[in-house]
């Protein structure tokens, strides 16, 4: 019994991820064209989501784009014409794959700056905490320990026989 409710929630929270948001009144009537429709609306992004295909997207504005590209499908455009109208109208952002050109060249190298910024971040942080000596400071404020003489040395290490005895 556990285990239908365990089958019947995991197909109730994962079924309508494979949906796509593509509404019934949007379908064409001719499977060919709505194929088509389908395989451009996957390579379209939805310009308000984050990373989601219009194919993909419940936005209202995703679903205007979906009737746009529908409506010059079936006015006989090619799936690479209608591409290009897309990117006409919203520019390179809408590709989900946009070329490598300089206009792009933020979208394909920003996320690469951004971690290796993060990366160097991380590696003058540490590089911060550690001396010369390779003591730890004592505090964020930049201080810095003092080696221990030879006397406080003696005196520590006496200190921490006693508590091991």
């Amino acid at each position: 019994m556990n285990r239908f409710f365990a089958v019947a929630l995991m197909l109730a929270v994962l079924v309508p991820q494979f949906a796509g948001a593509v509404e019934p009144d949007e379908i064409l009537k001719d499977p060919a064209l709505e194929m088509r429709a389908r395989e451009v609306g996957k390579q379209l992004r939805c310009v308000v989501c984050q990373n989601q295909s219009i194919d993909d997207s419940n936005a209202e504005l995703a679903g205007d784009m979906r009737v746009l590209v529908r409506d010059r499908i079936t006015a006989g455009d090619s799936n690479q014409q209608v591409i290009d109208y897309m990117v006409d109208r919203y520019g390179d952002y809408v590709l989900l794959d946009p070329p490598f050109k300089a206009a792009t060249l933020v979208l394909w190298v920003g996320p690469a700056a951004i971690a290796g910024l993060g990366l160097l971040w991380v590696v003058l942080l540490f590089r911060r905490r550690k001396t010369a000596s390779g003591e730890m400071e004592l505090s964020t404020s930049g201080v810095q320990a003092e080696p221990l003489s030879d006397d406080e040395r003696r005196r520590l290490e006496n200190l921490l026989k006693e508590n091991d005895a």
